[in-house]
């Protein structure tokens, strides 16, 4: 069996390298450069039609045949079972998992992308949409933080890749123009994942590619600009 993950450092990629790190089995990991425009390949578009990372190639696929797969969410479930691992075996507590995966999916990735998109690239005086974004986040880490006061893990009682999943995102939030110290069940919970050795070497991957300087008008063309919106 050999697992090909198509990566970079960023909340998304790191969602994966967290729970191949908690899994503990081997995986190889091959750089995405997403500001110089590796998505846009055609031979990754065969694997991520969408030009997002990240991809994972498994050579021993549910069939014992090479399966790809794009998007996170879809990577972390597949993963999860394939394993047996960090997902309930019951209907009940996978659905509860399975909700609140959806729930990174469909909000707290989108909509703390966007707060931090802005707050760190709209022009001057662009403060409705700075506004929006970052209101939406700090409601977002509210909803977070209500799901935490009644149960110890976002999914339920156990660590699962709902957990894995939003924390990445919300590891940013002085980024985002969010205040987390009103949050007082998101930081245990957030302290208690830093922790986690497995948690901490799924951060280091790729570490050393992570950009400390002001990203140029060329990269931000390709990030989103005219080359994101190109006809492929």
């Amino acid at each position: 069996m050999s697992i090909d993950l198509y990566t970079w450092p960023t909340p998304n990629g790191h969602k994966v390298h967290i729970l191949l790190e908690e899994l503990g089995v081997p995986y190889t990991v091959i750089p995405v450069d997403i500001v110089t425009g590796d998505q846009f390949d055609p031979a990754f578009l065969k694997i991520s039609p969408n030009n997002k990372m990240p991809a994972l190639v498994d050579s021993d696929g549910p069939d014992g045949e090479p399966i790809s797969l794009f998007e996170s969410g879809a990577i972390m479930i597949y993963l999860a079972e394939k394993f047996g691992r960090f997902m309930p075996s019951d209907a009940r507590g996978r659905y509860a998992v399975l909700q609140w995966v959806m729930f990174q999916m469909a909000s707290i990735g989108p909509m703390l992308g966007q707060a931090q998109h802005f707050q760190q690239y709209a022009p001057d005086g662009n403060d409705y949409a700075r506004n929006r974004y970052s209101n939406e986040a700090a409601r977002l880490y509210g909803v977070v933080d209500r799901r935490l006061a009644e149960s110890r893990y976002i999914g339920g009682d156990d660590y699962t890749i709902a957990d894995m999943a939003v924390w990445p995102w919300m590891k940013f939030s002085h980024y985002q123009g969010v205040d987390r110290s009103g949050f007082p069940n998101f930081l245990r919970w957030f302290d208690e994942l830093a922790a986690r050795p497995a948690v901490q070497r799924g951060m280091a991957v790729l570490k050393e590619k992570r950009r400390k300087h002001t990203i140029t008008d060329d990269a931000k063309t390709i990030l989103f600009g005219d080359r994101q919106y190109e006809r492929r």
